[in-house]
């Protein structure tokens, strides 16, 4: 059995994953325990056909990497990853990085080895993008602006102390998460925001651990355009936690 299930959810990233993947799949190897999922999120023909052949050029390097999981249609980001891991063939760990490689292999190696595999009660890691312990965060100004307005919103709507709700690093522990599934509805780039209060609801502690990143071109997000549609979300989450969920 797989310790980890890490997901790759991917929408049009078979141009950028190119340089990520690998790294991610060496990393994996020495670590140990992870099972590593691409999750091709209803893309175009000829990019879901691009995708599917670069991973199974890899799998015979790599064992740890699994057969992509080709979407028939585009659920968003957070439809890809729980897609995945529904996939996770009972797995203690479920957990997710960008397919951009904002967030270096070595990083993600770095925070999955930190699970605490005896407790009995495992906190989730979220990774964040704050320059404290030495780490490293080279973002522009206008995105890093906008995440901290965005934060803000988050903790203040949703009561929650929160520095980075959306650094695309996440590891869950797979009880905490089947707990909490079927009140998990937003699918877009704001289903980090109602994972971590419905974990936190649930009882499951969430520590943020620092992380170096740095911005990648070619980015999906759309500031304007998305910005306004995850405030959006955080209201309706808002009005749902306060309702009771769903």
């Amino acid at each position: 059995m797989h310790s980890v299930h890490l997901v790759v959810p991917c929408y049009r990233e078979s141009a950028r994953i190119g340089g990520f993947l690998p790294d991610l799949c060496r990393e994996m190897t020495a670590l140990g325990g992870v099972q590593v999922q691409v999750v091709e999120d209803g893309s175009a023909p000829e990019e879901a056909a691009a995708m599917q052949a670069l991973v199974e050029n890899l799998r015979a390097s790599f064992p740890c990497l699994l057969p992509v999981k080709l979407l028939p249609k585009n659920l968003g980001k957070g439809g890809a990853v729980y897609a995945g891991w529904a996939d996770a063939d009972r797995a203690h760990w479920l957990a997710f990085v960008d397919a951009d490689g904002s967030c270096s292999a070595a990083e993600v190696a770095r925070l999955l080895a930190m699970r605490a595999l005896g407790e009995a009660t495992p906190k989730a890691l979220f990774a964040s993008r704050v320059k404290m312990l030495g780490r490293r965060v080279d973002r522009l100004l206008k995105r890093h602006l906008l995440g901290r307005v965005y934060a803000t919103l988050v903790s203040e709507l949703l009561c929650v102390p929160v520095y980075d709700s959306q650094c695309g690093l996440k590891l869950v522990p797979r009880a905490a998460y089947e707990k909490i599934a079927p009140r998990l509805k937003v699918m877009g780039f704001a289903f980090d925001v109602e994972l971590m209060v419905a974990l936190l609801d649930s009882g499951c502690q969430i520590e943020e651990v620092p992380i170096d990143w740095q911005e990648m071109p070619g980015g999906k997000v759309r500031l304007l355009r998305d910005s306004w549609r995850m405030a959006r979300d955080v209201w309706q989450i808002r009005a749902r936690r306060a309702a009771g969920w769903p």
